[in-house]
Formats: C-alpha cells, sequence, structure tokens
C-alpha cells in the first residue's frame, strides 16, 4: 500500500507536467479522466490568469475614485458585447478545428482557423471605429453622470481601439484550444495578464485612468504577437502558410453558421448584464453602482477558472465526434460537470462567509463596501448552477449546437431575468438588492434547461 501512494503522486505530477508542456496527444483515446485533466490545468490556469488581470485593474483604479471604478465597469459591461462576438468566433473555430482534428484531417482545420481570422479583423475594424468615435455617448447611454463620462471618456475610447486585441486574444486561443493545444493558450494569457500586471500601476501613476486602459491594451497586444509567432512557426498540430488565408466563401458560410448563433448566444448573456448594470446604477446611485462592479471582478476571478474547465469539455466533445466516439463525448462531458459542481460549491461557501473582507480588498468606501458585500453574496448562492450551466452549453457548443443554448439564454436572460430584476427593484421597490437578485435566478433555469438539452442528445447528431 505504501508503495502505490509514490506511483499516484508521480502520475499526478506526470499529467501536470504533461498538461503544461503542451505534448501532442490524442484525446479520442485512453483515460477520458486524463483527458480532462490534461486539456482543462492549462485551460483553468490560462483564464485564472485573465481574472487576475481584471482584478489587478480594478485593485490600482479603486484606489482613484467611485467615478473611475463606474467608468471601469460601464466600459467593461458594453465592451462585453466585443467579448461576446469574440467569444461566438472562438466557439466556432473551437467546434469546427476539433471536429477536424477528430477526423484525422489537420490541414482542413487551418484552414478553417485561417477563415475565422479574417472575419474576426474585418469585424474589428468596425466595432473599433464606432466604439472610438462614440465613447461619451456610450457612457451616457449607460446612465454615467456627466463628471464620469467627463473622466472616462478617454478610457473607453482607448479600450474600443485596442478590441482588435480582444478579439484575436479570443479567437486565436480557441484554434488552438480546438487543436488540443490548450498549453500555448495558457502562455499566451499568461504573457498578457503579467504585462498588464506589471504596466497598470506605473500607467495609473502616470496618467491617471487612462494609463489602466493603455496597459490593458499593451499586455493585451503582447500576448497576441507570442500567439501568433507559434501559430505561424509551423512546429504545431495547425500548420498555417499564405494558402490557408486565401478567401474560401464556403469555409466562412460553415464557421459564420455556427459563430453567429455563438455570438448572438453571448450578447443575450452581455445585454442583460448591461441591463442590470443600468438598472443598479439608476436604482442605486454611484455607491451601489461601484459595488455591484468590484462583486462581478471577484464573481468573474472564480467563474473564468470554472469556464476553463467547462472548455475541455467542448474540446473533447468536438474531437470525439469527429472520430464518432459519442459515449465517449458524453462520459467526458458528465465527468467535467462533476467536478465542476466541486471546485464551485467551495466558492460558493467562500462567498457567504467572506463577502465582507472581500470587497473591503477592493475599497474602505463603507456605502461601496455594502453594497458589494450583499451582491456578492446574492450572486455566490447560485455558484454550484452557473459551473453546471457552463459545462452543458459549453458542451452543446463543441458539438457545434449553439443556437440551443442561445435559445436557453434569451428565455433565461430575457424573458426572465431582466422583467424580474426590474419586477423587484422598482415595482417591489427593493431597488438595487432586486437587481442582484434575479441573477442567481435565471442562472439557475439555464442549469437546468442546458441539462435537459443535452441528455436529449440531439447535439451527437449535427454535422460542422
Amino acid at each position: 500500500m505504501t508503495e502505490d501512494k509514490p506511483n499516484t503522486v508521480t502520475r499526478i505530477y506526470n499529467t501536470i507536467r504533461e498538461s503544461l508542456n503542451g505534448v501532442e496527444r490524442d484525446y479520442t483515446q485512453g483515460s477520458i479522466r486524463t483527458a480532462v485533466f490534461l486539456l482543462a490545468i492549462p485551460m483553468i490556469l490560462e483564464l485564472s490568469l485573465e481574472s487576475v488581470f481584471a482584478l489587478v485593474d480594478m485593485f490600482f483604479v479603486g484606489k482613484l475614485g467611485q467615478n473611475a471604478i463606474a467608468t471601469v465597469g460601464l466600459t467593461e459591461s458594453v465592451i462585453t458585447l466585443i467579448y461576446s462576438i469574440a467569444i461566438g468566433l472562438s466557439t466556432a473555430a473551437t467546434a469546427i478545428v476539433a471536429r477536424r482534428i477528430g477526423e484525422k484531417d489537420p490541414e482542413a482545420g487551418t484552414h478553417a482557423g485561417a477563415q475565422s481570422l479574417i472575419i474576426c479583423v474585418l469585424l474589428t475594424i468596425f466595432i473599433s471605429s464606432a466604439g472610438m468615435y462614440f465613447a461619451g455617448n456610450i457612457l451616457s447611454l449607460m446612465g454615467a453622470n456627466p463628471d464620469v463620462v467627463k473622466q472616462g471618456a478617454i478610457f473607453t475610447r482607448i479600450m474600443f481601439g485596442g478590441s482588435i486585441a480582444i478579439m484575436l486574444l479570443f479567437l486565436i486561443n480557441g484554434i488552438f484550444r480546438g487543436a488540443g493545444d490548450a498549453a500555448i493558450a495558457m502562455r499566451s494569457l499568461w504573457v498578457a495578464s503579467l504585462i498588464n500586471i506589471i504596466l497598470c500601476p506605473i500607467f495609473i501613476h502616470l496618467f491617471g485612468l487612462k494609463g489602466a486602459a493603455i496597459a490593458t491594451v499593451i499586455g493585451r497586444s503582447t500576448g497576441v504577437l507570442y500567439q501568433c509567432y507559434h501559430l505561424f512557426n509551423g512546429k504545431g498540430i495547425l500548420k498555417f502558410k499564405a494558402r490557408h488565408f486565401h478567401i474560401d466563401m464556403s469555409v466562412i458560410k460553415s464557421v459564420i453558421n455556427v459563430a453567429w448563433p455563438a455570438t448572438l448566444q453571448f450578447m443575450i448573456a452581455s445585454g442583460s448584464w448591461i441591463a442590470l448594470t443600468r438598472l443598479v446604477a439608476e436604482t442605486g446611485g454611484t455607491s451601489a453602482s461601484a459595488g455591484y462592479q468590484i462583486a462581478i471582478r471577484n464573481v468573474v476571478f472564480f467563474i473564468l477558472p470554472a469556464w476553463g474547465l467547462s472548455n475541455a469539455a467542448a474540446t473533447l466533445v468536438g474531437q470525439n465526434l469527429g472520430a464518432n466516439q459519442i459515449e465517449r463525448a458524453k462520459q467526458s462531458v458528465m465527468l467535467t460537470a462533476k467536478y465542476n459542481a466541486i471546485f464551485m460549491s467551495f466558492v460558493m461557501v467562500l462567498f457567504l462567509v467572506f463577502a465582507h473582507p472581500i470587497v473591503s480588498f477592493f475599497t474602505k468606501d463603507e456605502e461601496i463596501i455594502k453594497y458589494g458585500a450583499l451582491s456578492l453574496r446574492i450572486f455566490g448562492s447560485g455558484y454550484i448552477f452557473y459551473g453546471i450551466a457552463m459545462v452543458m452549453t459549453q458542451a452543446l457548443n463543441g458539438a457545434g449546437d449553439t443556437r440551443t443554448p442561445t435559445i436557453i439564454n434569451f428565455v433565461c436572460f430575457w424573458l426572465l431575468q431582466i422583467p424580474f430584476a426590474y419586477f423587484m427593484a422598482k415595482v417591489l421597490n427593493m431597488k438595487a438588492t432586486g437587481a442582484f437578485l434575479a441573477t442567481p435566478v435565471a442562472e439557475t433555469m439555464v442549469a437546468l434547461l442546458a441539462w435537459f438539452y443535452f441528455k436529449r442528445g440531439r447535439w451527437t447528431k449535427l454535422k460542422v
């Protein structure tokens, strides 16, 4: 018995080392548990660094006062629309590339990845231009007071101007994940986050609030340069060449067919978040808005690692469907859902018990702390359901069934969450607290519906 312990420790160590080194592996064969961990470890670390990215910004911006916190929060809530497009394209790239890799056709996977990059660049030109031009109007539309608009417009303008870095960072990592090369995706986020962590306090000291935006754009852009180096050096399973970037309308159409529902799926969720952000600002004022934004950053900090685990399910579903291993795809999802629920149960306890000290780390304003701690406890109450919902929706997305999660999001966020939030906040006069309560209610419904549609199994018959 004593001899088995070192062997177990050695196996765990070897698995972690293999996952971080990015060793090329066939995920359609062998132990499912090992496959989940090999993909999940770098994906969790990748998105953990992304969540650190967000918290570092909020920590240093918090020193600049309420208006600065509100500016960052309101800008981020609108920029989630850009994240939605980036995640939509990334989801399509992951699903299609994973399917081609499962079919043992990396050339076709490379071609699909290249066509998705073409779509990305064309979209971003339009989005960046509009965001930079209407920066002040965007903040006003979100309910910001004149002081916030005056102080924050330059921050918003810089963030929109650098949106190409957001788009490419998400998309290229989606391509790497589809190929099963999660380690490079992880390292690119590490590079981006570390650069931002170093530059953020320096640039805020030199330039004020706009320095936070400059640091973020530089950090993300550095991560993209790192990605491009590995994308085009020809040493991975995907070998990008100039010929792959010749416009192929049939492949572009396939990417768009998967991407647009995925984009709409996340836009629906983002649109709901924007509506709640405005409702909190309108019913609770700047203090409630700032507390809400600090709470949201902490929610994101713990949700992104869980999202990384969910991304492992998407890759495994895509590759195993490509290899016609349907039962293996199902087992991969169920195992991943179990791990995510366990992780999120610990986070739920953390938020319920330590909400006040967590929010106090970011600000000393008692009014902001009051709202932030309250919202954090309310959000935390549904964390187990968030974890299950993420795995189930990502499994459907990984199969290329992006339409079903989109419908689920529409029903749960726009037909349930937003009306419920307005009813609680305004009709029952619960103000910001009413808006906070709508989130766990809606997310629980997402989990239940996604679980139901996953168990029906129609996703196993889709062709992408």
